[in-house]
């Protein structure tokens, strides 16, 4: 099993790469489909044990909005993307042509399909880069939306996680939205199993050793 606590600059620096280049597939395809400026930054990512994720998003009571998607193809695993209460809000009135949603109690059918498109979008976008990248075929399930405390989506028993060792690949997502430069910030999770993950360092030849 990897150590994700030997992975160093030169490995986050790979992954940074990947992650940036998904970025850039994401905003264009939330600007075309909002006629908005949106642009989609990645300022930190980071590999760490699963039993540390959750004081990286925020604390355990805040209500939050999380997209699940299956990995499957060549690559196994999951993606959950993570958006706190403001950015879930942003992003829902942007793609539902609103000024203010509120979270959570505004969020209806119609608001939690917008954010599970969000969350397509974004995860899809990353995991196209990995794919491209890879040479490999990477597809993902059908979204499922969880709008609950970040403590209770974040249980093993929801995500059916595996062990609190097993490596998460954490993206920060800043996104910035027309020339008023409005930001909200999201996380993207990849949760790869061990095999895949090693295939993934091995790609961009940054194993560790």
């Amino acid at each position: 099993m990897i150590d994700v606590r030997e992975l160093g600059a030169l490995q986050l620096d790979g992954l940074r790469e990947v992650a940036n280049i998904g970025a850039g597939h994401a905003a264009t395809a939330l600007s075309q489909l909002t006629n908005r400026r949106i642009t989609v930054n990645v300022p930190e990512i980071r590999v760490v044990p699963l039993e540390a994720v959750p004081e990286l998003i925020g604390k355990p009571d805040q209500v939050i909005a999380a997209v699940v998607m299956q990995v499957l193809g060549d690559l196994t695993g999951r993606t959950v993307q993570v958006f706190p209460a403001a950015t879930a809000s942003r992003l829902a009135g942007i793609l539902l042509g609103r000024h203010h949603v509120p979270f959570p109690e505004g969020f209806g059918e119609i608001e939690r399909s917008a954010m599970r498109e969000a969350g397509n979008i974004l995860g899809g976008a990353y995991l196209n880069a990995l794919s491209e990248m890879l040479g490999m075929l990477l597809l993902t399930s059908v979204p499922s939306l969880a709008v609950d405390m970040a403590a209770a989506v974040l249980t093993a028993s929801f995500l059916n996680f595996g062990a609190v060792d097993e490596p998460v690949i954490c993206i920060d997502t800043l996104f910035q939205i027309d020339e008023r430069r409005e930001s909200a910030l999201g996380h993207f999770l990849l949760l790869p199993d061990n095999a895949s993950l090693r295939v993934i360092l091995r790609a961009i030849r940054l194993e560790a050793s």
